[in-house]
């Protein structure tokens, strides 16, 4: 069994969560704005399927990418070189959350609901969220969004729509990262895809000591232009 959050109850500590669904905290609560950024500052986040209630996780390992060990493949950086697609930072929030929410091949469903879209947009409103986007002849083709925190960059979902659009996108947000110090960005749960840009696991405890050196800096909470 796992505990069910009432009303502004705190979150379990991490290190209650299951082995198996690997992560899995508590339940129940709410997709506030105050909510969600309380469970970033303890490296947990929100997934859960359509019907079901709110579900917390902190897995164990956690993926993650430290902006120095980007990999960019050649032809990645001949996308970046030739300004295949142009770069846009917070310009269509939304739109990136709803082409993220879209099924994937081999896929039923999707984590991203309406509730999720909602509470995401209230904490781009305030600063907290952001979107990087790549687009082409003005039409949006690839993206990524996630919330951004002292200088932690916590990673949610990205989309592409044309060849390596998606990946433009993260390595201008690892450039602008790097600029302004970010330590890690969190990519939640292990992928090939993931792996293969760089990203790698780490002990939940290393994760979890990382998050709170790092969100002492005062979090901007302003829109990227």
């Amino acid at each position: 069994m796992i505990p069910w959050l009432r009303g502004d109850a705190p979150f379990p500590p991490v290190s209650k969560a299951l082995r198996s669904p690997n992560g899995l905290l508590c339940a129940g609560g709410d997709l506030s704005p105050e909510r969600i950024i309380e469970a970033y500052r303890h490296g947990i986040f929100p997934w859960f399927s359509e019907g079901d209630p709110i579900l917390w996780w902190s897995p164990d390992p956690r993926m993650v990418l430290f902006p120095a060990e980007l990999k960019v493949s050649r032809s990645l950086r001949k996308s970046v070189a030739h300004e295949r697609y142009e770069t846009r930072f917070d310009t269509a929030f939304r739109d990136v959350m709803e082409a993220c929410a879209q099924p994937r091949d081999g896929q039923g469903g999707t984590w991203i609901v309406p509730e999720m879209v909602a509470a995401y947009t209230a904490l781009h409103r305030r600063g907290f969220a952001h979107s990087v986007e790549s687009w082409q002849d003005g039409e949006l083709v690839g993206g990524l969004y996630g919330v951004s925190l002292g200088k932690v960059f916590f990673g949610e979902s990205m989309f592409t729509r044309a060849p390596d659009a998606s990946k433009v996108a993260l390595v201008q947000l690892v450039e602008r990262l790097r600029a302004a110090d970010f330590r890690v960005i969190d990519c939640q749960q292990a992928t090939p895809h993931l792996a293969s840009l760089g990203a790698r696991e780490i002990p939940r405890a290393e994760f979890s000591q990382l998050v709170r050196e790092s969100i002492q800096y005062p979090p901007s909470g302003e829109r990227w232009l």
